[in-house]
C-alpha cells in the first residue's frame, strides 16, 4: 500500500482519497460542490508538509477555554472549514475533520489529551480523516447516509444511523447525513454548515425584526437553497436541545446569546422569503 503521504486529496474539497492516481473527485463533482475555471488538481499531505508554509491554528474558546478549542489550517487548504475540539470528562471529541496535520498539531493535541473519537458532519468535511484516526488511535463517525461519499475506507471508520450514536444529532438537509452536535454542558450548538451563520447574524445587537442569522442551503457555493420541509425537518430535529450559542463550519461564523430562538426566527425568514406563506414552521414556538 502507498504511503499515506502519497495517498492524493483534492485541491478543492481537501477529500483524501485512498490512491495516487484519480482522474475526478466524486464530492466535487457532485451539483452541491464545483471545480475552479482550472479544472481538477490534486495534491498530497507530503506535499503540504514539504512547501513548509502550511500549520493548523490551535485556539481555545474565548468563554471556555479549558473544554472548546477550534483548529484551522493556515493559509487554508480545501474548503477551509475548522475543527472542534471537545473536551470532556469521557475523552475528547474532534467535531470535523481537516486535511492537514504535522508533527505540531499531533504534539499539541496530545499535550490536551489525545482524541477519544472524531465526528463528521457531513461528506464536504472529510478531510483526511482515516489519517487522523490512525495517528490518534481513535474511531471515527460517519453517517450511514454519506458512506457512498467516503473516498478512503477505514475499520475505524464507524457507520451510524438514526439515534445509535449520541454524540451528533442527524438533521439532514445539506446532505442526508448532515449533523449538527450538540455540546451540553456549554449550552453550544455545533452547527457546521447544515445552518450557516450569516454576517447579520454575528453582530446581533438592536437588530430590526425580520433580520435573519442563519440560512439554510443545499449547496452554498452555488447557492441552491434548501426546500422548506428541509428547513423544518432541521428545527425539528434540533427543537428539544437548549443553547446559547451557535458555531460554523468557518472562522467569524459564531452566534452568541439567544441562538436557538435566532435559528426558528431565521427558519421563518427564509421560508417566507421563498414565498410559501402557509407553511407548517409557521406554528413552531
Amino acid at each position: 500500500m502507498s504511503d499515506y503521504l502519497d495517498l492524493i486529496m483534492c485541491s478543492t474539497c481537501g477529500t483524501q482519497y485512498d490512491t495516487t492516481s484519480e482522474s475526478s473527485c466524486k464530492i466535487c463533482d457532485d451539483p452541491r460542490q464545483y471545480l475552479p475555471p482550472t479544472g481538477q488538481s490534486w495534491t498530497t499531505l507530503r506535499t503540504l508538509q514539504s512547501a513548509n508554509q502550511y500549520h493548523n491554528d490551535i485556539a481555545p474558546d474565548p468563554d471556555h477555554p479549558d473544554s472548546l478549542i477550534t483548529i484551522h489550517t493556515s493559509p487554508k487548504v480545501g474548503i477551509g472549514q475548522r475543527a472542534f475540539l471537545c473536551r470532556t470528562a469521557h475523552g475528547n471529541v474532534l467535531w470535523d475533520c481537516l486535511s492537514y496535520i504535522d508533527e505540531d498539531t499531533i504534539r499539541r493535541i496530545n499535550e490536551l489529551g489525545g482524541l477519544a473519537a472524531i465526528v463528521i458532519s457531513h461528506p464536504h468535511f472529510f478531510g483526511a480523516n482515516v489519517h487522523w484516526a490512525e495517528v490518534f488511535g481513535c474511531p471515527v463517525y460517519i453517517a450511514a447516509e454519506d458512506k457512498e461519499w467516503v473516498m478512503r475506507r477505514s475499520e475505524r471508520q464507524v457507520f451510524w444511523e438514526g439515534t445509535e450514536l449520541r454524540i451528533p444529532l442527524p438533521d439532514g438537509g445539506h446532505f442526508p447525513g448532515s449533523s449538527v452536535l450538540w455540546f451540553k454542558p456549554l449550552r453550544k450548538l455545533l452547527v457546521a454548515d447544515s445552518i450557516a451563520v450569516v454576517p447579520s447574524g454575528v453582530y446581533h445587537k438592536d437588530r430590526v425584526p425580520g433580520t435573519a442569522s442563519y440560512t439554510f442551503m443545499w449547496s452554498y457555493p452555488n447557492m441552491i437553497p434548501l426546500p422548506p420541509d428541509e428547513v423544518h425537518n432541521i428545527w425539528k430535529a434540533i427543537k428539544h436541545t437548549e443553547f446559547d450559542d451557535a458555531h460554523g463550519a468557518f472562522v467569524g461564523w459564531d452566534t452568541h446569546g439567544d441562538s436557538k430562538k435566532r435559528v426558528l426566527e431565521s427558519a421563518k425568514i427564509y421560508v417566507r422569503a421563498m414565498g410559501y406563506l402557509d407553511h407548517a414552521i409557521y406554528q413552531e414556538q
